[in-house]
């Protein structure tokens, strides 16, 4: 049941309705309980979640609880006190009812996790079971206060400065989040930092908060785009050399690039391909086969650059060549010809080793043993240190995936906003009116499978040296399929909202192995959910966002003619 508002109170009527008389007490109390819980200690065992056991010392975890209880005390003094200023434009009670619910949750699975981890209850120290109870009386104080009707968050202008600031505190936030929850080595600490992350957003969401934010980055869009790449660039000096966490962010960058790809496929043009992973995998191929490998069966041996134009324009070929032929069916249809397209190339790759074919790619052996790249003298397998800060080999390829990201990012804008891009839109949204209207819509649709496929080839020839070896099992369905919900998860059509997705879709498993068995079980879910309860994904593009509004509202006005046939009825 979602919460209903207080309109505002007119001159000369009655006031809003106020809170109990114990909720802002209350609150308070659950914050104090909270932060002295956190002090004490939460566990009798000090090998679980990163040590607990210290009484006046907190822990990350318990910092994190910490942290939300601050939280919680800005939203109660926002409702009473000296922060009512603020109240006036933020929802504190909607946002301190969800500090609620996830206080309390993370508490939970605090005590849940020390039981499994130590197989007892009786591990668990009386400092989590105050900052549980603390937890509690946070969500019944926000039950008990009034929900009130705010102004716009849109409206609230601040100086350019402030804003700038706010920016460049939002992103060092996320630089020191990412860089802590990568570096819990333990399942729960980082499913216990990942709920404190979901209280935070939740809490910034409820309040009108994420919406004020999001208009500042669209008033400073060029300050929020460089500081995003100033803290991507600076997140590798933050590991202290770790390879581990290092390695899969150089996996997250690749399957964010080629996601970018197919955004131009899927979230732009419209067109359902569920055999993508095959372009990555001609790039992959391409630069293992020219590269220096014992194992490599071409001759040439050109430089990289080189090597990455022929990789993407391969790609770009095979995009043409299954595009061609199959684009003037579409839906379904469209899907399982794709489908059929990236198994094809799966078993060619399979079939080509000097038996069946021609031997280019070694059949089932692949191609292992590729060097590491060396562009003008630097070797991107050497260890370097930049500051004393010692950078290894994912370190290397991280900046060189980084950059290719900031190139796809920067086309798939450019082709946004053009007159191109409209033209995909315009087919994606109707093509038979599109075509109508002097559209070229089977240009446009092979255009977006050409340049789609093209990025995908480029992230493909670096993947390869990263890897050091391709084989044709790497690229199976399940992989375009986990590509295709890295885009519904993020939101089809945005930027942020592929990198969130294909962020989230390749951690999550790397963090969370002992979920693996019900890895597509949770992927699934994860799916189902975010159909129904915000189809238009995580970041949600402004086009498609208005036509969900407007379904909603057109519903709604149904809803009403219905009830007022049945009263006429009656």
């Amino acid at each position: 049941m979602t919460d209903v508002k207080t309109p505002p109170a007119e001159p000369g009527t009655a006031a809003e309705p106020e809170a109990k008389p114990l909720a802002w007490p209350l609150g308070l109390a659950g914050v104090v309980l909270v932060i002295v819980g956190s002090f004490l200690s939460w566990s009798y065992d000090s090998s679980i979640l990163g040590d607990l056991s210290i009484n006046f010392y907190p822990g990350g975890l318990q910092i994190l609880a910490i942290i939300l209880a601050v939280v919680a005390l800005v939203l109660l003094l926002a409702e009473k006190g000296p922060l009512t200023k603020l109240g006036a434009w933020l929802d504190a009670t909607a946002g301190l009812r969800a500090l609620g619910v996830t206080l309390t949750l993370y508490m939970v699975l605090v005590v849940i996790a020390i039981t499994a981890d130590s197989d007892g209850l009786i591990n668990v120290n009386p400092g989590a079971y105050v900052s549980l109870g603390g937890a509690v009386l946070i969500l019944v104080s926000a039950w008990m206060l009034p929900l009130r009707h705010l102004r716009d968050m849109s409206e609230a202008r601040l100086p350019a400065w402030f804003e700038i600031l706010a920016i460049a505190v939002l992103m060092a936030a996320v630089l020191f989040v990412a860089a802590y929850a990568l570096g819990l080595e333990d399942a729960w600490s980082f499913i216990l930092c990942l709920v404190f992350l979901a209280a935070l957003v939740t809490v910034l969401f409820r309040t009108g908060s994420l919406t004020w934010i999001g208009h500042v980055s669209q008033r400073n869009r060029k300050v929020l785009t460089l500081s995003a790449f100033l803290v991507a660039f600076l997140f590798p000096f933050t590991q202290g050399g770790s390879d581990a966490n290092m390695s899969i962010a150089t996996q997250v960058l690749v399957f964010a690039a080629t996601a970018m790809g197919l955004n131009i496929v899927v979230g732009l043009a419209g067109l359902l391909d569920l055999g993508y992973i095959a372009f990555l995998g001609s790039g992959a191929y391409v630069a293992a086969t020219m590269s220096t490998s014992a194992f490599a069966t071409v001759g040439w041996k050109p430089p990289f650059l080189v090597v990455m134009l022929i990789g993407a324009g391969v790609a770009a070929t095979l995009g043409l060549i299954i595009g061609t032929p199959t684009l003037r069916v579409s839906g379904d249809y469209l899907a399982i010809v794709t489908l059929g397209f990236g198994e094809i190339f799966r078993f060619s790759m399979f079939n080509l080793d000097g038996n069946n074919g021609p031997n280019l790619t070694n059949g089932p052996n692949g191609v292992p043993g590729i060097p590491d790249l060396e562009i003008g003298g630097f070797n991107f397998g050497e260890v370097h240190t930049v500051a004393g800060i010692e950078l290894g080999r994912f370190s290397n390829y991280y900046f060189l995936l980084l950059v290719l990201t900031a190139f796809v990012i920067l086309v798939f804008s450019r082709l946004n906003n053009s007159r191109i891009g409209r033209g995909w839109v315009a087919i994606r949204e109707d093509e038979k009116a599109a075509e109508a209207m002097g559209v070229n819509t089977f240009g446009l649709k092979l255009l977006a499978f050409a340049v789609g496929a093209f990025l995908a080839g480029l992230a493909g020839t670096i993947k390869a040296h990263q890897d050091g070896a391709v084989s044709p099992d790497q690229y199976i369905f399940l992989e375009s399929a986990f590509l295709l919900a890295a885009i519904v998860l993020g939101g089809m059509g945005t930027i942020a909202g592929v990198l969130l997705g294909a962020t989230i879709l390749k951690l999550l498993p790397e963090k969370l192995r002992f979920f693996s068995e019900y890895r597509l079980l949770l992927f699934g879910l994860l799916l189902v959910l975010m159909m129904r309860f915000r189809p238009e994904g995580l970041v949600a593009n402004r086009r498609r966002q208005l036509e969900f509004h407007e379904e909603d509202e057109q519903l709604a006005v149904e809803i009403d003619d219905e009830h007022l046939l049945v009263e006429e009825a009656k």
